[in-house]
């Protein structure tokens, strides 16, 4: 058949759902259409609706029929009909006949979700706030649990401190060291930065918040998050907070275990008005992975929903100070009507406002409904990819990563994928020049960064031997995700190439004055060209060629073309593909499209208008 049309026109949006006019098109050539049905499934249902016969004119059929449609992230759907008696699927275009249509031949559309346009294709720097740089001139005043460090370039401690406290020693990175270095972050080609979170807290990674109203004092006040978000905003940087919704910590306002705020508190009353911020089993609090310093809040309590989520509460005040999005901390263990409360918050405050999920597994396969309703976050911490990436680079795992990306084509909104968290690294896990270069990382463990030992001694005391390999491993392997669908977030430090073994290692202060300028300048480079090239933030992937050595794939959208060869070998490999009107945006190692010399890679851009060079 020829001269096809399917199209799903919007004609009334409402916050709940849209009525669509679905009007097809077919030629009358083969035969007599009838019956005409729209399929739609999601996770949870199937919906059938026949589209009506309207006309005909000229020798094709017209059908016409008004759809309406929840609110929903993902519909997966197609067109059937019966043509003289035969049944007829149609599909991405594509006629096939009298079998069932697979995933991966569906349309796909969302209704009433799209993720903001300023996050789609983007590069963030996380910034873990202790460590990064201290704007303030005067030493820190002690405060109980804490341990002062007298000097930036001081080790970290490792483990527990000599009171047998985790996480409790400070530098006193703040908000006026961030402000100080904007214009190095701008320079990087980033137009998103991420806090960790940055209100009183127990530890030096606050995310055990002892107050959610106030920034805590070894990061400032609440003024210099308006100063920062304003600042930021004159560069054309968007700010997102981590946000941790899940639990508190023990030394806080509202549960008050050592009685640093006054008698009161869940731990000691339970009469007390946060009494029933906190979740019980059998009279008994609920600890975080049973850690008695991170007691569990309970998403189903009035009170705690109105504290957070209601008009003027936490969410509202963050805000009212300029931020623009939320990273919500182990987003998978809240609760689905908790997440949709806190979009409800996010958006009255900012329609473009970004929610962004701590998820580790394959969100759209999980049995949650915290994206796939279109009413709760905008997107992901991609882990999920970040791990079939990691294994393509360090192993030649290409079936991993192929079905990976076909995962994300077939089963998530594009939306997601564009403006998901890819990243260099995280706070959670080894710095990515370790992971790149070291052999340590257990290769058939649930993640591709798993340390086989993770002693605090060993990640204490471990160090690269061999830098200069590491560099050019780790440069070719930057050059490949560095232009993959989604938001790439530079772990503060990677940039230049800091090392550190498990998550306590990884979160040193950042060496200000003794950085590799050869890493930053290559990483300016390549950062430029992802905030440059506009098509990045969705155009389309296409794998072109995969194998155990290089890897070749294409961004593409309408006329204009990005494509990427990265060499994960240290051999010199052909290039099969050959392309004409290029124009290099990119080479290292002097490679182009012709040769990927060892650990090489090389950006070029086609359109049809590029002359060649």
């Amino acid at each position: 058949m020829s001269k096809q049309k399917f199209e799903l026109k919007l004609k009334e949006h409402s916050e709940q759902g849209n009525l669509y006019e679905v009007n097809v098109e077919l030629p009358l050539s083969t035969g007599w259409i009838d019956n005409l049905q729209i399929i739609l499934e999601t996770k949870n249902k199937r919906i059938v609706k026949e589209i009506k016969y309207d006309k005909i004119e000229n020798d094709t059929i017209y059908f016409k029929n008004d759809l309406y449609l929840e609110t929903q992230a993902l519909y997966k759907y197609y067109f059937t009909c019966l043509v003289e008696g035969r049944r007829v699927n149609f599909k991405n275009k594509q006629i096939t006949k009298e079998y069932e249509i697979t995933n991966e031949e569906m349309y796909k559309m969302s209704v009433n979700f799209e993720t903001p346009e300023w996050t789609k294709g983007k590069l963030m720097y996380h910034i873990f706030v202790d460590r990064f740089n201290k704007g303030r001139k005067e030493k820190l005043k002690p405060m109980p649990r804490r341990t002062i460090h007298n000097k930036w370039d001081e080790e970290p401690i490792i483990g527990p401190d000599s009171n047998g406290i985790w996480n409790a020693d400070f530098y006193g990175g703040d908000l006026k060291g961030i402000i100080d270095k904007l214009d190095y972050i701008y320079e990087l080609g980033v137009t998103i930065l991420y806090l960790s979170p940055i209100v009183t807290s127990q530890s030096n990674h606050r995310y055990d918040t002892a107050d959610y109203e106030n920034v805590d004092p070894y990061v400032g006040v609440n003024e210099d998050l308006k100063t920062l978000c304003k600042e930021a905003h004159k560069r054309n940087m968007k700010v997102v907070l981590d946000a941790v919704f899940n639990h508190t910590g023990n030394d806080s306002i509202y549960y008050n275990e050592f009685k640093t705020y006054g008698d009161s508190g869940a731990y000691n009353d339970p009469n007390c008005k946060y009494s029933k911020f906190y979740r019980k089993n059998n009279n008994q609090f609920d600890f975080w992975w049973g850690m008695r310093n991170l007691p569990v809040c309970n998403g189903d309590s009035k009170e705690w929903c109105d504290y957070i989520l209601a008009e003027g509460g936490i969410i509202d005040k963050w805000f009212n100070l300029g931020i623009d999005g939320l990273r919500l901390d182990v987003a998978d263990e809240l609760t689905d009507k908790f997440i949709e409360g806190i979009r409800i918050a996010v958006k009255r405050n900012k329609k473009d406002g970004f929610i962004l999920g701590e998820v580790w597994k394959d969100v759209m396969g999980m049995d949650r409904e915290y994206i796939r309703s279109g009413k709760g976050m905008d997107s992901i911490m991609n882990y999920f990819f970040m791990d079939a990436l990691i294994r393509y680079y360090k192993d030649g795992d290409v079936h991993k990563l192929k079905d990976t990306i076909k995962n994300f084509e077939v089963n998530y909104p594009n939306d997601i994928l564009n403006s998901s968290m890819l990243f260099t690294s995280t706070h959670d896990i080894s710095r990515a020049i370790n992971i790149i270069k070291c052999d340590d990382f257990n290769k058939n463990g649930e993640w591709r960064w798993n340390l086989y030992n993770e002693s605090l001694d060993y990640c204490k005391n471990y160090k690269l031997e061999d830098r200069k390999k590491a560099k050019d491993l780790y440069k070719a392997y930057i050059s490949m995700i560095m232009f993959m669908p989604g938001i790439l977030s530079i772990f503060y430090g990677d940039e230049i190439g800091m090392e550190g073994m498990g998550n306590l290692a990884n979160r040193k202060p950042y060496p200000w004055g003794k950085e590799d300028k050869e890493l930053l300048d290559f990483f300016k480079v390549l950062g430029n060209i992802k905030k440059n090239e506009k098509i990045l933030a969705d155009a389309d992937l296409k794998i072109l060629e995969i194998n155990n050595d290089y890897i070749l794939f294409e961004r593409n959208k309408n006329d204009e073309k990005i494509i990427v060869g990265v060499n994960r070998t240290g051999d010199v490999k052909i290039i099969n593909k050959q392309e004409e009107n290029e124009l290099q945006l990119f080479s290292l190692n002097e490679s182009n499209s012709k040769k990927l010399n060892p650990h090489g890679a090389f950006v070029i851009k086609k359109t049809k208008n590029t002359t060649h060079k």
